[in-house]
């Protein structure tokens, strides 16, 4: 085993500021010091000894002047010491010193003190020389029938990791701790012979099972989960023990201890499918997400409940339990609310639909009343998209759903509601039945909308969908009250020179009833909030809207009016009635135009509305049918077909996730019976313990593709060439927040190589965590190194370094092999991501850091190229297929990528084909990044700039 491999127990930082301190003077502090003194030097000599210093003339000194204090600091030094001094000279034999070690040791393991014993004993676990430990075994066993549980428990220890590496030195380990564990009282005692057992001969642990299964319940949860692994690895192994055991299970689910009832229901999954073991489990999990506080610990039993979802067979009973997976509602943390949520609409079907609805809509009702919570705005459109899709999924509860939410399209938070606006407008247009209802209870709501997105989308699901004659007239109502007295341009000079006096009573045209300023105005004067003097909070919302120079809110009221004075032509049969509603239209338009030219607003009219609103008038004062189908019939086929279009996405991306859920069996596939499968064949299986063990380490094995170039191969990088003295590759394998570089070390020449050290450096976000320790190359000899990096977010980060080494013999100063470059590619990190237009939008507004990337391909064709895009830069495309199927010579398209950090990437695509340079010009245009940081940023911008152009095959 080479340096490099060896074992290490003890991981000590110290910031090496200082120079190390000499050899003499460490010698001089450990023979003449005080104990004070004694106990710094001893502090030194050990980080020294770690950092790769060789002081092999302290050892003796140590012995002499240090080993026979006994001051409990320096014992407690002196085994870190001894654990990390070279114990045996270069051959390979036991220094003659160690022996006079050892006899301090066998003294230290009968110390009338426990501590003593006790952290001897777990020293004696790191021992790996078998004629150290040989003298030391009557001293280990005595201490088993110590009085201390301490000094009881180490020992087992002691015995287990002894009997693991030198059987010889204690052969009959397995009955000692047997008989121990039978007579022992304490718990964590019994759980480390237990421990023992079940590793070292499990055989015995199951008897000692069998003799006490029905007291289970009553042992502390050390051993409970102990025996829970057992049980898990017998069964696993031994298929047939499955029914004496699973009833303890059963038992262990009910266990105080919350790792206990994790491990019990985990195991209970593996072991048995049926449905009552799969609703224990899944109650069980339910229990501790809202028992337990951690948020992390909520969201990892809610990862356990979505896997147990993923399961065809489990899938209806989890159905069965949607309303208890509701109750974890309660807990504050967006997260663990939102993936409730999730889990929950995937769960819900016609039996348990209408529960659903009901307990959401007394959460949304919850979220109005409390404001305080910075989160609420947020829980509140997680509710709104939720009942929007139960509501899509099961029409019959749209009825039900709508009352409620509609009060929220008055909400202050625009977000919420933009989101029920979205979902009302789907409604309106899918159900029939339900238009009746909307356009009611929207005519109700509509004079309290705050804010102008909102009230843009409610005019135009009022102007689409008023069909009969007394609903136009309220919708003309409303919008005479919420634009207040016209013409506008007069009444406000009137308002400013201070002759219109706020008491006097205005008439609101020919088809309103009275209504008095003070009456409307002051109810709208509470909601304009943000209307900084006084004289514009008394304005009704349209007219403030307006005055803010928002006029793109007259260009879609302008449309309406014309929509609902066509339909209002074509419903009333009488002229007069028909002129008088169609003049008033008209008026209204060209109020808003005067007061749009006029100096009154903040922002003058564009050009763009003014065009709009002037076509309305044309369209108003012709009255042709062509205009009357475009107006009432295509706009309403415009919204059916996006709809649709939409709703063939969902269905789609529904089908994809339930093809890969869906488990597919060849024909020739062999059918394993269980009663027919031989022990050995049943090992196949994944130790669920060994994978939990492995993920908490960091190294989760990965099933590697098929494809040879996804192998382990194609992450070597080669750091020198063949031709140097020293030939170094490293493979760069990335887990989550480190990297582990695995290099390899050949030594090509003849000549042995002594203190052969990989020193490395970094440059960006990343971190060295250990200096690799220096090691010696026979001739033609290799080693593994191996060195960890940490990393703190995402950028492009470079490893650079060198290798540097002594050739033994010569007297000739260091020599010194360049390394070359390792660079870590973000996409490691980087996972795409979806998230709606409005959070992209809001995102790309907040954002500070943008790189514009110029396209520089070889591709010609526009959709060939943002695929490349999205395959070279793990981005999702938001943009709907639909909107980017066809062929214009021009292409726009949102991307959206999240890394593991939680860091957003965002990116917008805009490229076209010079179709003047014939059709094999590439393409061209430009992309533009933007993320909160200003690595993402740039590492992104490098990446894309590096794979623009395909490769040709």
């Amino acid at each position: 085993m080479t340096a490099a491999e060896n074992v290490c127990y003890t991981l000590i930082n110290v910031p090496m500021d200082s120079e190390p301190p000499s050899e003499i003077s460490l010698k001089n502090d450990l023979e003449k010091g005080d104990v004070k003194s004694k106990t710094e030097a001893l502090k030194k000599v050990i980080i020294m000894i770690l950092n790769g210093e060789k002081l092999p003339g302290l050892l003796m000194t140590i012995i002499r002047f240090v080993l026979p204090l006994q001051d409990h600091t320096i014992k407690k030094l002196l085994l870190v010491f001894w654990e990390i001094v070279p114990k045996t000279t270069p051959d390979g034999r036991l220094l003659h010193e160690m022996i006079l070690v050892c006899d301090a040791y066998r003294k230290d393991l009968q110390h009338p003190n426990e501590f003593i014993r006790g952290s001897t004993l777990r020293f004696l676990c790191k021992l790996k020389e078998a004629e150290l430990l040989e003298p030391l075994m009557p001293a280990i066993r005595a201490c088993l029938e110590h009085r201390h549980s301490y000094v009881r428990r180490n020992a087992v220890l002691a015995i287990y990791t002894i009997y693991r590496n030198f059987e010889h030195l204690i052969p009959d380990a397995p009955e000692l701790i047997h008989d121990f564990l039978v007579n022992e009282k304490d718990a964590s005692c019994k759980r480390n012979a237990f421990m023992m057992l079940i590793h070292a001969d499990q055989d015995r642990a199951l008897d000692y099972l069998s003799t006490c299964i029905d007291q289970v319940q009553t042992f502390g949860d050390i051993l409970q989960l102990v025996i829970v692994e057992l049980i898990y690895k017998v069964c696993h192994a031994n298929p047939s023990e499955r029914a004496r055991f699973i009833r303890c299970i059963y038992n262990l689910l009910q266990s105080s201890s919350p790792a206990v009832k994790y491990e019990a229901a985990g195991t209970l999954v593996t072991l048995s499918s049926a449905p009552t073991a799969i609703k224990a489990a899944a109650q069980c999990y339910i229990d501790l997400i809202i028992k337990e506080s951690d948020n992390n610990v909520k969201l990892i039993v809610l990862d356990r409940l979505i896997e147990l979802k993923e399961h065809p067979a489990h899938e209806r009973v989890l159905q069965d339990l949607v309303m208890d997976i509701l109750r974890v509602l309660s807990t504050p943390d967006l997260e663990v609310r939102k993936k409730t949520l999730q889990l929950a609409l995937d769960l819900v079907s016609s039996r348990n639909v209408e529960e659903l609805v009901i307990v959401l809509k007394k959460e949304v009702i919850k979220t109005n009343n409390v404001s305080e919570h910075e989160d609420t705005d947020k829980y509140r459109q997680l509710l709104v998209r939720t009942l929007h899709s139960c509501s899509v999924r099961f029409p019959d509860m749209a009825a039900n759903v709508i009352p409620v939410l509609m009060e929220f399209l008055s909400d202050s938070n625009e977000a919420a509601a933009a989101d029920v606006l979205e979902f009302v407008r789907e409604a309106i247009q899918r159900f029939d039945n339900l238009r009746m209802l909307i356009v009611e209870k929207m005519l109700e709501v509509f004079h309290a909308i705050k804010s102008v997105k909102i009230y843009r989308g409610a005019l135009w699901i009022l102007g689409e969908y008023c069909s009969t004659k007394e609903d136009i007239q309220s919708v003309m109502t409303e919008v005479r009250r919420s634009l207040g007295e016209i013409p506008i341009v007069e009444s406000e000079i009137k308002k400013e020179a201070g002759e219109l006096k706020p008491e006097e009573e205005i008439t609101v045209g020919p088809v309103q009833k009275l209504v008095t300023e003070m009456g409307t105005y002051a109810t709208q004067s509470a909601l304009s909030s943000s209307r900084p003097t006084k004289k514009e909070e008394e304005r009704p919302p349209l007219r403030g809207f307006l005055l803010d120079g928002d006029f793109f809110v007259a260009a879609s009221l302008a449309t309406t009016l014309t929509k609902i004075a066509l339909r209002y032509v074509a419903l009333v049969q009488e002229k007069k009635k028909q002129n008088s509603f169609v003049a008033e239209a008209m008026l209204l338009m060209a109020t808003i135009l005067h007061l749009g030219k006029s100096s009154l607003p903040k922002k003058p009219i564009t050009d763009d509305d003014v065009d709009r609103i002037s076509l309305c008038l044309k369209v108003l004062s012709e009255c042709s049918p062509l205009m009357n189908d475009i107006f009432n019939k295509e706009c309403r086929q415009s919204l059916s077909h996006m709809l649709s279009a939409k709703l063939e996405e969902e269905k789609l991306s529904q089908k994809k996730e339930s093809e890969k859920r869906n488990v597919t069996v060849q024909p020739d596939d062999p059918i394993s019976f269980m009663q027919l499968t031989a022990k050995n064949e049943m090992n196949c299986k994944e130790d669920q313990f060994q994978l939990s063990l492995l993920a908490a380490m960091g190294n989760t094995q990965r099933k590697e593709a098929t494809d040879p170039l996804a192998s382990k191969l194609n992450k070597v990088t080669q750091l020198t060439g063949f031709s140097d003295p020293v030939y170094a590759e490293a493979y760069v394998h990335v887990n989550q927040y480190d990297i582990v570089l695995d290099v390899l070390v050949v030594n090509q020449t003849s000549d042995t190589l002594q203190n052969c050290t990989l020193e490395l450096a970094t440059l960006g976000d990343l971190k060295l965590v250990e200096k690799p320790s220096p090691l010696t190359l026979a001739p033609h000899d290799f080693a593994n190194i191996k060195a960890n990096v940490k990393v703190a977010s995402t950028e492009n980060g470079i490893i650079f370094g060198n290798i540097v080494y002594d050739v033994s013999g010569a007297a000739s100063d260091r020599n010194c092999v360049v390394l070359s470059d390792i660079h870590i590619d973000i996409m490691d990190y980087i996972q795409p991501a979806t998230c709606t237009d409005a959070e992209f939008r809001q995102m790309w507004a907040e954002f500070e850091w943008e790189n514009k990337v110029t396209v520089n391909t070889n591709i010609v064709d526009l959709n060939d190229y943002l695929q490349h895009i999205l395959k070279s830069t793990n981005m999702k495309c938001l943009t709907p297929e639909k909107a980017l199927s066809g062929y214009c010579g021009f292409m726009a398209a949102n991307l959206y990528a999240r890394s593991i950090f939680g860091e957003d990437a965002l990116a917008n695509v805009s490229i076209e084909k010079p179709i003047q340079q014939g059709p094999e010009a590439p393409v061209t245009g430009h992309i533009r990044i933007r993320a909160k940081s200003q690595g993402m940023a740039l590492s992104l911008g490098d990446k894309i700039n590096l794979s623009q152009k395909k490769n040709s095959i």
